[in-house]
């Protein structure tokens, strides 16, 4: 899973609404065989598509039978599928590859094990490379009776406009700051009041956000951030990627707050009616796959950072 394993383990905080669609539709008989779930990162999409698949599966009740086989990840009708853990370099791989996808095919060849629904979810598919995203496609072209892909995505535009257009697309709408409050209080309960509070003033309703502000002590990696969005010259640029890289985990830490960052300015100037959007959407695909491409292929770090900060700069 993408999403922060904190997030993807608690009881769902929110989007009661969108729970509803899917309750009406399988009460109704009309689900749709494919949905995109998209929104924000961190805003608990992984936690919905399992909530979902209870909803389906009958095991809404975590103390029922099927609650607790999905629980332990044992329930014959539930396959996921995501970027893989490099158990070597302790940490998930840059994308989604065609021999993550393939268990789909024999996954959905099977009957029903317990008589009812089968449910793939394919976690953050804005990942998928072209070959497991190709293969995805074959299996929407010609999807089997009583199955149900959900496939949840903060960067719907990166999929292939084939995919797109045999979903059924559910945007889920930012947290309230109380669900977001309730989900970090959660992790962590003794936790500074005025740290909380940081926090929660820049987690624009993203739990994971808010996770990543937390991680960020005293918000030193958002005001670097901050500082290459405003444009700084290449002797300071320098300076930004060596602090980050003297902090533990600090690359992937700046890469996420560069990415939030550039992803809420995308929607602001979208909900302004602004084309720059387009520009900041583009510079982030760029930097996500600068990352991408140094996690798995080992590449310098430190050039990486002056790449991105060469892109964000100019967004």
């Amino acid at each position: 899973m993408h999403e922060d394993p904190r997030i993807a383990s608690l009881a769902l905080q929110g989007h009661v609404q969108a729970l509803d669609v899917f309750r009406t539709g399988l009460a109704a008989g009309r689900l749709a065989h494919a949905w995109l779930i998209t929104g924000p990162p961190g805003i608990g999409k992984a936690t919905f598509a399992f909530r979902v698949a209870r909803i389906i599966l009958g095991g809404e009740a975590p103390q029922s039978p099927a609650g607790r086989r999905i629980t332990a990840a044992t329930h014959a009708d539930l396959l996921v599928v995501g970027r893989g853990f490099d158990e070597k370099k302790q940490r998930y791989r840059g994308e989604i590859v065609a021999d993550d996808v393939r268990p789909i095919n024999a996954f959905l060849r099977r009957t029903a094990a317990e008589g009812g629904w089968r449910v793939v979810i394919v976690d953050g598919a804005e990942w998928l490379n072209r070959s497991a995203a190709n293969a995805l496609l074959k299996i929407l072209e010609e999807p089997p009776p009583e199955a149900v892909l959900l496939l949840t995505s903060s960067a719907p535009g990166r999929l292939l406009p084939t995919i797109r257009s045999r979903c059924r697309r559910l945007d889920l709408a930012p947290l309230p700051s109380a669900c977001v409050q309730s989900i970090v209080m959660g992790a962590a309960p003794d936790l500074d009041p005025a740290e909380l509070q940081r926090c929660l003033a820049g987690a624009n309703g993203s739990a994971g956000r808010a996770f990543a502000l937390l991680a960020d002590e005293g918000g030193r990696m958002a005001g670097l951030v901050e500082k290459v969005l405003a444009g700084q010259s290449v002797s300071q640029s320098y300076a930004t990627a060596e602090a980050v890289l003297r902090k533990d985990e600090g690359f992937n830490l700046f890469f996420s707050l560069l990415s939030d960052a550039l992803q809420e300015r995308a929607r602001g100037a979208a909900r302004q009616g602004l084309g720059v959007s387009v520009v900041f959407a583009q510079a982030w695909e760029a930097i996500m796959r600068l990352q991408a491409e140094t996690e798995r292929f080992n590449l310098d770090k430190q050039e990486t950072l002056l790449e991105a900060m060469t892109i964000a700069s100019k967004a």
